[in-house]
């Protein structure tokens, strides 16, 4: 496996790069906006292709590169449902997969430092974000914060995990780089305690200062969707109920795309009818000799992507379009739009 730990020093981040290979897909877990050409030379130099951004939770110290990274990669970006950032490509639930080549890890929900904070598990590891820190503990004051919560996250998540698991926070202010479950358990003092209240006292007395960053950060990180309202201005959008006429057409001239994954079908259904093409491999299939391309030209009907909330799916316009499908376009908001709309689901498999 590839395993990079990278620091930013003004926000004391860490941001981690994984991939099972030389030449293979990578994902990257808490990117720091001006660090972005940096992940991007190490990408570069590693002949990786980055598939996916994750973000623990919504940062208050530094403005996260996700919106960056998936604009000049074309990457899926992903944060916990909980979040209120106005649009990610995947929301995952606690106990969800994320896959990419080689590599699995497994969402952890541990609110406390924030309502929308996950930790990530691969392996012999556990990416923490800022609830669990190398002998220390995000704080919980603040952005929907609960002591009670997080204490539950630590001790009744975290620190079940086996001893030997190695800890890779998303911020260290002392030189550390790594630590285990066992060390934390042992040697971390916010850990020392005996009960659920003497933790969240110990919490409640810490009154630390705001982030130098924090009402700068906290307003950027909430915005960090895709602007679909571009894809629109060109004609290359469909409202829920556009989409939804052309569905019941009686001779259809279009084909719907589902650009998500295994995972995001079986949780929230698809539109019957629809073809699965997985988002990372959509550049293969609109190229000349691939399936879209040649669905397209030979029964001249329109491709309509879908994903979950219209990011993925805007992209893939985009991509077509600059691949000669000139009639593609999508459903704006994806399906979480379509369902709003009172627009049916199935849980049938589709065409593949």
């Amino acid at each position: 496996m590839l395993f990079r730990q990278m620091f930013d020093s003004v926000s004391s981040s860490y941001s981690y790069l994984i991939a099972s290979r030389r030449g293979g897909e990578a994902l990257i877990i808490d990117p720091v906006l001006e660090r972005t050409d940096r992940y991007i030379q190490l990408i570069h130099e590693l002949d990786l292709k980055l598939v996916k951004a994750i973000d623990t939770h919504l940062h208050a110290d530094h403005i996260t590169a996700l919106g960056a990274l998936r604009d000049r990669t074309a990457c899926i970006t992903v944060m916990g449902e909980q979040s209120g950032v106005d649009c990610v490509s995947i929301r995952v639930t606690d106990g969800e997969r994320l896959t990419i080549e080689g590599v699995c890890l497994d969402a952890i929900y541990t609110p406390g430092h924030t309502d929308d904070s996950y930790s990530f598990a691969l392996g012999d590891r556990v990416f923490t974000g800022d609830t669990l820190l190398i002998r220390g503990t995000g704080r919980t004051d603040f952005q929907n914060g609960d002591a009670r919560a997080q204490y539950e996250s630590i001790f009744n998540r975290l620190l079940k995990l086996p001893d030997e698991t190695l800890v890779f926070p998303a911020h260290d202010y002392k030189g550390d780089t790594v630590s285990t479950i066992a060390e934390e358990r042992a040697w971390n003092p916010r850990l020392q305690v005996k009960s659920v209240d003497e933790y969240i006292a110990l919490m409640n007395g810490l009154n630390l200062p705001n982030p130098k960053m924090m009402d700068v950060a906290v307003p950027a990180n909430m915005h960090q969707g895709l602007a679909q309202e571009a894809i629109a201005a060109r004609g290359w959008a469909l409202s829920p109920a556009e989409a939804m006429a052309l569905e019941h057409a009686p001779h259809p001239d279009a084909v719907l795309v589902d650009l998500r994954e295994p995972a995001e079908r079986a949780r929230h259904g698809i539109i019957a009818g629809s073809l699965h093409v997985p988002y990372p491999d959509l550049r293969e299939s609109i190229r000349r000799g691939g399936v879209l391309h040649e669905l397209a030209h030979a029964t001249g009907r329109r491709l309509v992507f879908y994903c979950a909330f219209g990011e993925r799916s805007a992209m893939a316009v985009q991509a077509a379009q600059d691949a000669g499908l000139a009639a593609a376009c999508h459903i704006q908001g994806g399906i979480d739009a379509w369902k709003r709309a009172g627009g049916a689901v199935t849980r049938e498999a589709a065409a593949a």
